[in-house]
């Protein structure tokens, strides 16, 4: 996939938001940082438009994501927040001049759509953590890595391995992002080829037996055969019915997944955890899963 023009000092970065709403105050933070980086900060239209829970209708949602998309100037733009509301316009986004100048587009969660359809135009995109959690809700390393992966500087993952971990090598592009978004975009403008890809997905409050479901569905749909291989980040604040389902979030993936011969590995700081690993989605990368740790190295 196409790859936009690293950052450099003096460059514009726009925060918008494509779904919840959002407070200058919860900003402040973020906006520092980044002006700290070197950056020129610019805030979107729609920032502080309030329609309901949203930020603005999603007209101005729309409006707010287009502007940035068609800019010559701006070369990144980074989400405020998650949340819920970006696939109730994105089909209406027109790629025409952000193909002539791509930009760097940042989020998680709600906005793994959004990453999704990048993805299937041909560019990549930065899985990251956003600014609502700049203000101690996420790791100074998790801020970090945003900062490297934009910067273009290298970058490698090391974690400890985990009991679930299924030990060997995979090359290839990396794609993936929230698990529910996942199961939501298939068979949509969002959708792309999961085939010799390797996938990574997390969750938030989510009940058990929605796991398994979602994990059956993307077995049904043939997403996962291909695959090569699999990380499966932080799956926060699950729940379970008052008869218990017998299994955790990531027993009830292993137990889906343990049958391909892709490496797998678990707990990797990706997610809606304090730990949130930048990530460019559909760059290729080098994953190594050993009896005593994983690396992802970007290659």
């Amino acid at each position: 996939m196409i790859k936009p023009p690293y950052l450099k000092k003096g460059d514009k970065l726009a925060i918008i938001s494509t779904a919840r709403k959002i407070s200058l105050d919860e900003l402040n933070t973020s906006i520092k940082t980044f002006k700290n980086w070197g950056l020129e900060v610019i805030l979107g239209s729609n920032l502080f438009k309030e329609e309901n829970q949203f930020a603005g209708s999603d007209r101005d949602r729309l409006e707010g994501l287009q502007w940035v998309l068609d800019s010559e100037d701006i070369k990144a733009a980074v989400c405020a927040r998650g949340g819920y509301g970006t696939t109730r316009f994105i089909d209406k986004l027109d790629f025409t001049e952000f193909k002539k100048n791509p930009k760097w587009i940042c989020g998680f969660s709600d906005v793994t759509a959004l990453i999704g359809m990048i993805n299937r135009n041909g560019f990549q995109a930065i899985h990251s953590t956003m600014p609502i959690f700049f203000d101690g809700k996420t790791s100074p390393e998790s801020i970090e890595s945003l900062r490297k992966i934009l910067f273009g500087e290298e970058i490698i993952y090391s974690v400890k391995s985990h009991h679930l971990d299924k030990i060997g090598i995979a090359k290839g592009q990396i794609v993936g992002g929230n698990l529910s978004i996942l199961n939501n975009i298939i068979g949509t403008k969002s959708d792309f080829d999961w085939s010799g890809k390797i996938l990574f997905m997390e969750d938030l409050d989510e009940y058990l037996y929605h796991i398994d479901r979602m994990m059956v569905h993307l077995d049904r749909c043939g997403k996962l055969e291909k695959l090569a291989g699999l990380i499966v980040g932080d799956m926060s604040s699950m729940h379970d019915n008052k008869i218990p389902f017998g299994s955790n979030e990531y027993e009830i993936i292993h137990k889906h997944t343990s049958k391909y011969n892709f490496p797998i590995c678990f707990d990797f700081p990706v997610g809606h955890g304090i730990e949130n690993r930048a990530i460019r989605c559909g760059d290729n990368i080098e994953l190594k899963i050993s009896e005593r740790e994983t690396t992802l190295k970007f290659i």
